[in-house]
């Protein structure tokens, strides 16, 4: 089977796991196995580089094989892929990216992340995932996860990450920074604290019916200039409390991603319809298909179709806020 055959085909079959039916059609997403339509691109920011409107994750090929890691990363380019962002904590996924990037690495963007707060842990860091990822540079490097305002002061203080991160930049290790965040309040402050390339945050049709996270940080991102990329788009809330202690069905994500396929494509597009650059999906395999005919097949989210969308938001506990 051809690849792109092989990719809708794919949508399709993850579709059949996740749910009783699948019926992307519906959402408007038309296409067909035999349908090949390459994702989009937009600016990201200041940096000069086009991205493709969904970016792949790492976490993806979390355990996989190689020969598997190889030709998720080959559909995935062949898609129009050409954004992918990887972190320390996703397991064994940098040993396996690097190698399967390699034939592409020149075409594509790749980011990287790392939780460290101080120098020399930032430079540590920095300097294992190169060798992990068989690169002597990463396109973006980001502070991983910064959730309160301290985040930020320890990230900027003297011997702080950010000493490392410029060292990084004027070695050639890194092009970009930037940082994702899990709270309005701590990317508010690091916008305004550092000229920043980019934002990575959680931009999701429940936080932002429940609690209004997010749009602030997209208004600012733009009035910084960075380029705004975006998770948990396919998220729906927290896991219920009967499943603590007991195995998920998504062991990957630890929020409740949608279960349906219908919900999980408008999900994205409505993402996708907001001001950003690109989005990543779910690290579940089995949403990435399902992500990829999505964006080939992308259209803007019409208001019936974001009514239905956010009717889908009410009563659902919102993983932050």
């Amino acid at each position: 089977m051809k690849r792109r055959n092989f990719l809708a085909a794919s949508a399709a079959a993850a579709g059949a796991a996740l749910a009783p039916r699948f019926a992307m059609n519906a959402r408007g997403t038309a296409g067909g196995p035999g349908d090949f339509r390459p994702i989009p691109q937009r600016p990201l920011g200041k940096t000069g580089w086009k991205l493709s409107i969904l970016g792949m994750g790492g976490i993806v090929i979390m355990g996989a094989t190689p020969a598997i890691a190889n030709n998720t990363v080959a559909e995935a380019v062949d898609a129009g892929i050409n954004y992918f962002d990887v972190a320390p904590s996703y397991g064994d996924a940098q040993q396996l990216l690097g190698p399967a990037l390699k034939p592409y690495r020149e075409r594509v963007f790749l980011a990287c992340k790392t939780g460290a707060r101080d120098r020399a842990g930032a430079a540590a860091a920095l300097d294992e995932s190169l060798k992990l990822l068989k690169t002597d540079h990463v396109d973006l490097y980001q502070f991983h996860a910064l959730t309160t305002t301290e985040d930020v002061d320890r990230i900027m203080a003297p011997g702080g990450a950010m000493e490392a991160f410029e060292a990084g930049r004027k070695a050639g290790k890194l092009r970009w920074i930037g940082f994702s965040a899990h709270s309005p309040e701590a990317a508010l402050a690091a916008l305004d604290r550092y000229p920043f390339d980019t934002v990575l945050f959680p931009v999701n049709f429940v936080l932002t019916s429940r609690e209004n996270f997010g749009p602030q940080v997209i208004a600012r991102a733009h009035e910084k200039g960075a380029g705004m990329l975006a998770i948990k788009a396919m998220a729906k809330g927290r896991w219920p409390a009967s499943l603590h202690g007991r195995a998920r069905p998504n062991p990957k994500e630890w929020y409740e991603p949608c279960s349906v396929p219908e919900e999980a494509a408008l999900a994205l597009r409505w993402t996708l319809s907001q001001n950003i650059t690109a989005a990543i999906p779910p690290g579940d395999e089995r949403y990435f298909p399902l992500a990829m005919y999505v964006a080939q097949n992308f259209r803007p989210i019409q208001p019936e179709e974001e009514k239905l969308l956010m009717s889908h938001a009410r009563n659902v506990q919102p993983i932050f806020g």
